[in-house]
């Protein structure tokens, strides 16, 4: 009987054995197996991993360009809109300097209506005219000086009609003004209209 269990032992150590080999076997087996895998896993998610980085970059890319483009048409509708509102607004402080001439007026016209002494009314007129020119010399507007005697020049003069000269020395030469000719910032903005002799 002892001969028996030592003999079932025997077997049993002998089957454990040979699963245990059978075992090793299949796990040295397995690494190189998983290894292929995983190796071929690995390389697959490399690739994939390019390509997605290569969409990513691109999604990127498109997005950069598409912020750039809105920027860019802000900027268009912002510069617009300034000018627009400079053009709009380029003669509010001119505006702003003549209004002091208008309440001059209607001051004198009010004082008008109380004074029948034409001095006063002169006088008042005066003031106001010489105001009027302190603020447009302010603002680079000047008057050409007179140009009765001086020779024709088309830069600052226009003229109007031609008359025969009452001499010979006047001949070409500005015999009156009918209008005075101003500059603003030393560009012409009206010539002077004037008479040329013979």
């Amino acid at each position: 009987m002892q001969n028996k269990k030592n003999n079932k032992d025997s077997e049993l150590v002998e089957d454990l054995q040979e699963s245990n080999e059978s075992n090793e076997s299949n796990e040295s087996n397995e690494p190189n197996n998983q290894e292929t895998d995983e190796i071929s896993e690995k390389e697959q998610t490399i690739e994939l991993s390019k390509e997605e980085q290569l969409e990513k970059e691109i999604t990127e890319l498109k997005d950069k360009q598409l912020r750039i483009f809105a920027e860019f048409e802000n900027f268009k509708k912002r510069t617009a809109k300034e000018r627009i509102d400079l053009f709009r607004n380029a003669g509010v402080e001119f505006f702003e300097s003549m209004l002091t001439i208008l309440d001059d007026f209607d001051r004198a016209s009010k004082h008008h209506e109380t004074t029948k002494d034409p001095e006063e009314i002169k006088k008042g007129i005066d003031l106001i005219h010489s105001k009027l020119l302190g603020i447009l010399n302010q603002k680079g507007l000047s008057v050409m000086d007179s140009s009765v005697g001086s020779l024709f020049d088309t830069d600052f003069h226009e003229a109007i009609t031609q008359i025969p000269s009452p001499n010979k020395d006047m001949k070409g030469k500005v015999i009156d003004e009918t209008e005075k000719g101003y500059l603003l910032n030393d560009k012409v903005i009206r010539y002077a209209k004037v008479v040329v002799g013979q």
